[in-house]
């Protein structure tokens, strides 16, 4: 495939860049008028195009992009897409000023879609996801992270890992599993927290290891959920069976969590809506990276994480939707890059580069995905007419995506 006349090739990072930290995510490298061709499923060659070669212009196999930009797919690695039904019913509630906490103790939140889970079967689960993550690709998501965590039994959170393998092997994108058995307490735990936790350690991690079911484990360390002994001890647990950590850290409270997590060498920590120095100096001294969610702060009316902070202390900082039916119930990155720059005060660039690149790297994949690279996947979008790249996350609420391009072939859906 032959893409010409392209108005913006966007993300043209070195291909020994993995991840952009603090000042790096300043610079989008962009090549203006340029084309793009694509073989074998992957990016062979680009350039400008008054100097295209003439064994490559006279291919029949053209796309011309005039007015277009060409960007690499977004890279969405915190999402929990997997689960039996929406939760609309807590929507008054959360109108009406009820705080997460309040929700889950009046019967809802996280417990309220794991008997609801429980209930379905393996197969409705994978149809109702599918719709979800297709819906998800055609607004240019090209690699996704999908975790467990709303099944809080053996069988239910394996159902959950089998029903990610299924979504593996049908669609065309990379996809990450996460096992998040520990996401909440179930009612019959609730004061017998180590009786769960011996629940995950010696049932279900064996048969997700035996059926390389997970590549991460995560913990939701907070208040009234699970401890930092509690979080320290899954991880550590999940570590023995080659799972790495992602953790949900630090989104009621500054709990400790982001401390525990790079002790354990961290992938990533998702949240950070709350934060101090302690959190920041903690981060600067590891490889851990900064995965915010701006969609889920803006749904359940909570407070920004503060992005300038992270970048401004040298800090890898990523982009991620948390697409869930309780606090995020949206997979759409467009809107993430747009929340980036509106609420958290990022500019264009950063927010891409968060959403993109840094992506893939806190689902380590950026040897292959998250920019324009010679040798990488061709999973990329080509947008409508733009006036510039800042259109995109200016235009909120509106898509700007004309056409999804994974490993170097249309995607209709």
């Amino acid at each position: 495939m032959l893409i010409t006349n392209i108005k913006g090739l966007v993300g043209l990072h070195p291909k020994d860049k993995s991840v952009l930290r603090g000042s790096e995510l300043d610079s989008l490298p962009t090549l203006e008028n340029a084309w793009l061709l694509i073989e074998n499923g992957l990016i062979k060659d680009f350039g400008k195009m008054d100097s295209i070669p003439s064994q490559i212009s006279n291919r029949s196999s053209q796309i011309s992009a005039e007015g277009r930009y060409i960007f690499p797919s977004w890279c969405d690695s915190h999402t929990h897409i997997v689960f039996a039904a929406p939760r609309e019913e807590e929507f008054a509630m959360k109108i009406q000023g009820k705080s997460y906490e309040e929700i889950a103790a009046a019967g809802g939140g996280i417990l309220n879609s794991a008997s609801k889970l429980q209930k379905a079967s393996e197969d409705e689960l994978f149809e109702s996801a599918s719709v979800r993550l297709n819906q998800m690709i055609l607004q240019g998501t090209g690699a996704v992270e999908i975790k467990s965590g709303y099944g809080l039994t053996a069988e239910s959170e394996i159902k959950m890992l089998r029903v990610i393998r299924r979504l593996k092997d049908q669609f065309p994108v990379p996809i990450k599993a996460t096992f998040l058995a520990a996401h909440a307490y179930p009612a019959e735990f609730k004061n017998n927290h180590q009786g769960y936790i011996d629940l995950i350690i010696n049932e279900m991690l064996p048969q997700i290891a035996a059926e390389k079911l997970a590549d991460y484990i995560d913990v939701f360390c907070e208040k009234r959920f699970f401890s930092i002994e509690e979080t320290d001890q899954v991880l550590k647990a999940g570590a023995k069976y080659g799972l790495k950590p992602k953790v949900h850290a630090n989104q009621l409270s500054v709990s400790g969590a982001v401390e525990v997590s790079v002790q354990n060498k961290a992938v990533s920590v998702d949240h950070l809506e709350e934060r101090n120095e302690e959190t920041i100096q903690t981060l600067r001294n590891a490889d851990t990276i900064v995965t915010l969610l701006p969609s889920c702060s803006f749904y359940l009316g909570i407070p920004f994480a503060d992005a300038k902070s992270f970048i401004k202390a040298d800090l890898p900082v990523a982009l991620a939707t948390d697409y869930n039916p309780g606090s995020t119930p949206s997979g759409n990155m467009n809107f993430v890059v747009s929340l980036g720059c509106i609420k958290m005060k990022m500019v264009p660039e950063q927010a891409i580069n968060a959403a993109t690149l840094n992506g893939a790297a806190a689902m380590e994949l950026s040897d292959d995905y998250g920019s324009i690279t010679i040798g990488k996947k061709a999973n990329l979008f080509i947008t409508k007419p733009m006036p510039s790249i800042a259109y995109l996350p200016y235009s909120f609420g509106e898509t700007q995506i004309e056409t999804v391009i994974l490993n170097g072939e249309i995607y209709n859906g």
